[in-house]
Order: structure tokens, then C-alpha cells, then sequence
């Protein structure tokens, strides 16, 4: 059977939702303060992958950049699923 075929296991380290979440809420935090709109300019990172979505101010663009996109994607599948299923 091909590996193509078969439906892979992905799962993170106990730390690792932690700290999507914290990245996350600082981008969020920092984007609303500067008075961006934060779901639009944290998808734009997302989808791009383009740090310059994300603004410097307290550090968020680096703390964001710290975290795999596919990471931070997780965390916000988790986060929505919990909140939606609870």
C-alpha cells in the first residue's frame, strides 16, 4: 500500500499549543492597539506567509515568526473547535 494511501498522525508536543496561543494573542493584541484589523492581517500572514502582515510593536512579528504557520493554524483549528463543540 502506498504511504499516499494512508491517513498520517500528526501530533504536537504538549508546549507547543501554549505557545501558538501566546504568539497569537500578542499579534492580536498588538494589531488592535495599532488599530489594525487583526483577523484580517493575522489570515494575511497566514495565507502569505509574509512577516510584514504582522505589526513589530511588542514584539509581535517576532514572537509570531518564532511559531511554524502550520502551528499557529493548528491553534486556531483547536481554539474554534473547542468553542464550538463545548
Amino acid at each position: 500500500m502506498s504511504s499516499f494511501e494512508e491517513t498520517m498522525q500528526f501530533r504536537l508536543r504538549p508546549d507547543e499549543p501554549n505557545r501558538a496561543e501566546r504568539a497569537l494573542m500578542l499579534a492580536y493584541d498588538a494589531l488592535t492597539e495599532k488599530g489594525y484589523n487583526p483577523i484580517h492581517q493575522i489570515a494575511g500572514y497566514l495565507i502569505s506567509g509574509d512577516p510584514a502582515y504582522i505589526t513589530s510593536y511588542k514584539d509581535a512579528r517576532d514572537a509570531v515568526r518564532r511559531v511554524e504557520r502550520d502551528e499557529l493554524i493548528e491553534e486556531l483549528v483547536r481554539a474554534y473547535l473547542a468553542a464550538r463543540l463545548s
